[in-house]
């Protein structure tokens, strides 16, 4: 099968930073289902894994963990899937990845791919959705299911794919949304995302959540770096909740 991978991390400006490999097609064991993968996402962790450092990798190390695709054949233990159906996942780290004509992942971390989006769309959504999704309501304590209605929720870097994705999920659990943006361009996107109130963040983030009526905020999430950690903590309301996904 064609694939794309790596033999040595190298400057990603390097013409020999991907190749274009032929791998054995996997057969897929146990609980793994073979995909055809139709679409793929990059990802910071993308960046992470393969940025420049010793190793030389043989055979080739194929990277991506977001995809969308037709399941080709399943294992003798599958009982989630059948060949044909169409599903969407974030894989595992420690596997090779899905930047490759086909893919072996575990039934039990994959999706049904949503009938109303094509397989780019879908292919988008996995990690990014899942970040949000335990940002929220693992790591804060939100209740998905509205518990918190009517809460405010400051989504510092809010026009990226995590932020994005988290506005949505933030309305769906009936929060108050204030998303933070710095073009108007982001501003506008996230607005028609559903966010109730945009506050530039290249500027002072404090001054302008409190012009809206808001003292304290009743959680943040911070989904771009650390520089606006101070800000945080002056907003946030005592005894609540500041997450980030910096690992600084």
């Amino acid at each position: 099968m064609k694939a794309v991978g790596l033999t040595h991390y190298l400057p990603i400006d390097n013409p020999d930073s991907f190749l274009d490999v032929e791998l054995e097609k996997p057969t897929p064991a146990g609980h793994d289902i073979l995909v055809a993968v139709k679409a793929v996402a990059v990802n910071p962790v993308d960046t992470k894994v393969r940025a420049p450092k010793d190793g030389v990798e043989d055979p080739p190390r194929v990277i991506g963990y977001d995809a969308s695709g037709v399941v080709e054949a399943v294992g003798s233990d599958v009982t989630l899937f059948k060949a044909g159906d169409e599903v969407y996942y974030a894989g595992d780290i420690t596997r090779s990845g899905t930047n490759a004509e086909f893919h072996l992942v575990d039934e039990r971390i994959v999706g049904h791919k949503p009938k109303s989006l094509t397989h780019a769309q879908s292919a988008a959504l996995p990690l990014t959705t899942i970040t949000a999704y335990e940002a929220f309501f693992d790591r804060l304590g939100i209740d998905r299911n509205g518990a918190n209605k009517g809460e405010s929720l400051l989504i510092i870097g809010a026009g990226g794919g995590v932020g994005s994705i988290g506005i949505q999920l933030a309305k769906a659990a009936g929060l108050v949304v204030i998303a933070t943006a710095s073009r108007p361009e982001t501003s506008a996107w996230v607005k028609e995302l559903g966010a109730d109130h945009v506050v530039n963040h290249r500027e002072d983030m404090v001054k302008q959540v409190r012009a809206l009526g808001m003292h304290h905020v009743d959680h943040i999430a911070i989904f771009n770096d650390m520089r606006h950690w101070d800000a945080a903590v002056e907003l946030i309301r005592p005894q609540h909740g500041i997450v980030s996904i910096d690992n600084t």
